[in-house]
């Protein structure tokens, strides 16, 4: 097998007309990689990828080759899949409002060119969900809300309605399944690609305490900071540190690790309904 990229947390192998997604313990904040690893945190967000690819399969087609064989050092972070060629543009879904939208909100009242009603505050629900897509930069470069009509530039507009389209059903129907299991989905980050077929595809990942901020329903409240089964936990420790945000990135202490790793856990328990192993 053939080392084609390796990114914050996965590696991807070519493996004939295959490709192995790897994800590692690794975690990055801020777009830049922290030199402690969580543990189990590779399996956990490929597992519960595996769970939402096969949820989501009659909203869209993903990149998993279902049961295809990955090497035994490799079992439970690994996924074989088809190759695709990737779009350039972050796909993004907010039912919420937090992080770099809520920034965004604060600045200029939109997001992504989203005009949305005044008066919002940190963790509010949207009237709608709404597609907020961004650039897709190389790794240490921070990515840069875009507006539809710019994704319609690059991409075509029929590829930008069918990217809008595909990101807000698969962030609803993720969002009604969570909420069942008394968990918001404030807001995802999805990829998608073409495969040989030139079928638009869903890729990377899915709906992971990576790439969604996920929150318990019962502690929920607008105007403050919520609680986090994500990746936010860590930003959030980060961010305290007074760390200036650029490498090297300061160690995480245990305690912290120990608390995230339990998140992770506990978000994929609930959400699937399954005891982690």
């Amino acid at each position: 097998m053939e080392l084609l990229h390796s990114g914050k947390v996965r590696d991807i192998y070519g493996d004939g007309d295959d490709v192995i997604l790897v994800a590692s313990d690794r975690v990055s904040v801020y777009d830049v990689v922290l030199p402690t690893p969580i543990p189990d945190k590779g399996r956990i967000l490929t597992q519960l990828s595996l769970w939402w690819f096969h949820q989501l399969a009659d909203v869209v087609p993903n990149h998993t080759i279902p049961g295809g064989h990955v090497p035994a050092e490799w079992t439970g972070r690994a996924m074989r899949c088809r190759r695709l060629r990737m779009v350039a543009v972050e796909c993004i879904a907010r039912g919420y409002l937090a992080g770099l939208g809520l920034k965004e909100y604060r600045a200029t009242g939109a997001i992504s060119g989203v005009e949305l009603p005044p008066g919002l505050l940190e963790g509010s629900r949207l009237p709608e969900p709404v597609f907020t897509p961004t650039t897709k930069e190389a790794v240490g470069v921070h990515d840069e809300f875009i507006t539809f009509d710019e994704v319609a530039t690059q991409e075509g507009k029929e590829i930008a309605e069918e990217l809008r389209h595909l990101t807000l059903e698969v962030y609803r129907r993720g969002a009604a399944i969570a909420a069942e299991r008394g968990i918001i989905i404030a807001d995802t980050k999805l990829e998608f690609g073409w495969d040989d077929e030139g079928m638009l595809v869903l890729g990377d990942e899915v709906l992971t305490p990576d790439s969604s901020r996920f929150w318990p329903a019962d502690q929920w409240e607008p105007g403050r900071a919520q609680h986090a089964f994500d990746k936010q936990f860590v930003r959030d420790w980060a961010e305290s540190t007074g760390w200036d945000k650029t490498p090297p990135a300061p160690e995480v202490p245990d305690h912290i690790v120990e608390a995230t790793r339990a998140r992770y856990v506990e978000v994929y328990e609930r959400i699937t309904g399954e005891k982690w192993r």
